[in-house]
């Protein structure tokens, strides 16, 4: 059963190893663990709905708390304090477009706010209700999950928006087919916030992220049903995909998608890669997307990423027999670790990976195989779950994300650290901080930093300290030629700094449109554009 006050399934448990606490322990200073709220005391926080009756809706409490939240960090103290603040006043459950346009109007009659919501997976407070005079409906498409249609000819598949990454790969793989979208959120987030949010995968090399997969649908907006058709390319004015891409709920609701398909591949394998240092490994990663040599993904660490996946990866002798033999091969300290994907029938892997070790070895890369490779295959999507481990042993950890040009990766990743990592001195509290390059381009890369810090002796406290690190490392993204967001979406906590990425006739323009397909403002206030 999905967990109420934090991310998956509750038999999921990724505990941290004694030596990783340990090894914080040294970094940051020893644990401190807060008190959990229990459920049942949630619920008696639940107020009366101010809704009216409809068929479509539950107002039951407990159907309220688990669509409260998001899974950002102040998400997370606020469920893990029992600190929820504002819930909404019922949760709808449409099965069909036609329900969604039904409740549409009927929130327009009744005079309700609606929020749009997929897998409940947001990081940056899309879905989090807001106090206001008027009540608010949470309207989620958890039941639009089918495989509607698939064009096998044209390779285009039409789902209902509420499919998570496993509905949608299953359904998809028993045909023969496969969307290759795998965010880390893939077990939990749905294809229709995929859309909404401009999500990245982390094989985006081979099958693009979600803007080129997207293809088109259906958006049920309060100024009518948008229906986007599916072209393989049109010069036919501005593209309507555009206007959906990235709206996160704020223009209407997402109630077909459409998307562009890949037969699956014949192979498909993961290595990993140890280069000398950060200067060798940004370079030779750069060289390879610039190449163009036919990889599905990459992922580069930094040397403090390195050494802490190291550190907490358990199996300490075996890591200790691996750092012995990367010395003999001149990666010592400093060396950064690279993971890299082929997928593809065998020729094809075949020479991508001679092409991908012939130019590393020219940057002094280490080859270890693939046994590294299938184990981050094998956990790719359990890295959410090490926030229960990190907490149960008294820490706090989270992760921002943005992209910039090749010329300013350095400059804009150093920054950002340092803002972290100095964000609680004046409290004599230390951060530790480490980050990877996890979509890498020609022109450019991601840049997605960890950070992990100490509970304060309250939530309020650590939500502050939050706060703080957020502020600082946000403002020197703004200021630093980066995006405030690469795949997390702009929400609530992003908003305030959107202005500095799209200057003010960019936002006369978004606000323009929100307000032709959402004239009242009833759709997500807040998200997206501050009201």
């Amino acid at each position: 059963m999905r967990r109420w006050n934090g991310w998956g399934d509750e038999a999921t448990v990724v505990e941290l190893p004694a030596h990783g606490a340990a090894f914080l322990e040294g970094l940051v200073g020893a644990g401190q663990r807060l008190p959990d709220a229990s459920l049942q005391q949630v619920l008696a926080q639940v107020p009366e709905s101010r809704l009216g009756s409809h068929a479509l809706i539950s107002v039951d409490a407990e159907v309220r708390v688990r669509h409260a939240r998001g899974q950002s960090l102040p998400d997370w103290l606020a469920m893990r304090s029992g600190e929820f603040g504002v819930f909404p006043d019922g949760v709808a459950l449409p099965e069909t477009p036609a329900q969604i346009r039904e409740l549409l109007a009927w929130a327009r009659e009744q005079d309700v706010i609606v929020i749009p919501y997929g897998g409940g997976t947001s990081v940056a407070g899309h879905i989090n209700p807001v106090e206001s005079a008027k009540p608010v409906l949470t309207l989620s498409l958890e039941r639009m999950t089918q495989l509607v249609d698939l064009d096998e000819q044209s390779q285009i598949a039409t789902f209902g928006p509420g499919a998570n990454g496993p509905q949608v790969e299953a359904q998809l793989r028993a045909r023969g087919y496969t969307l290759g979208h795998f965010p880390q959120s893939w077990e939990l987030s749905t294809l229709g916030g995929w859309v909404a949010s401009r999500s990245s995968g982390q094989q985006s090399l081979r099958y693009g992220r979600i803007e080129q997969l997207f293809a088109g649908g259906k958006v049920e907006t309060f100024a009518g049903t948008l229906e986007i058709p599916t072209f393989p390319a049109s010069a036919a004015g501005p593209d309507l995909r555009e206007l959906i891409l990235g709206s996160e709920g704020r223009f209407g609701v997402i109630s077909e998608v459409r998307v562009r398909v890949t037969k699956l591949a014949e192979q498909e394998h993961f290595y990993s890669v140890f280069l000398p240092s950060w200067q060798q490994a940004q370079a030779g990663v750069r060289a390879l997307v610039q190449a163009r040599i036919p990889l599905s993904m990459l992922r580069l660490s930094n040397a403090i990423e390195t050494e802490t996946q190291l550190a907490l990866a358990g199996h300490p002798e075996q890591i200790a027999l691996l750092e012995k033999y990367l010395a003999l091969r001149g990666a010592r300290a400093g060396k950064c670790m690279l993971t890299f994907g082929v997928t593809g029938n065998r020729g094809q892997n075949t020479l991508s990976v001679k092409q991908a070790k012939k130019l590393l070895k020219g940057f002094g890369g280490v080859f270890t195989g693939t046994l590294l490779g299938k184990k981050w295959a094998e956990n790719r999507f359990r890295f959410p779950y090490l926030r229960h481990g990190l907490w149960e042993a008294g820490y706090a950890v989270d992760t921002l994300e943005t992209a910039t040009d090749w010329n300013n990766v350095d400059n804009l990743l150093n920054k950002v650290e340092a803002s972290l990592r100095q964000g609680l001195a004046d409290e004599g509290e230390r951060v530790h901080v480490f980050t990877h390059l996890s979509h890498v381009y020609g022109q450019g890369s991601s840049i997605y930093t960890t950070y992990v810090f100490r509970p304060g002796d309250s939530y309020a406290v650590t939500q502050a300290r939050w706060a703080k690190l957020k502020h600082a490392a946000c403002q020197t993204i703004a200021g630093n030629r980066g995006t405030i967001s690469h795949q997390h979406g702009v929400g609530r906590d992003h908003a305030p700094y959107l202005a500095a990425e799209k200057g003010e006739l960019g936002m006369a323009a978004l606000k323009a449109m929100a307000q032709h397909f959402d004239p009242e403002s009833r759709l997500a206030p807040g998200v997206l554009l501050e009201d």
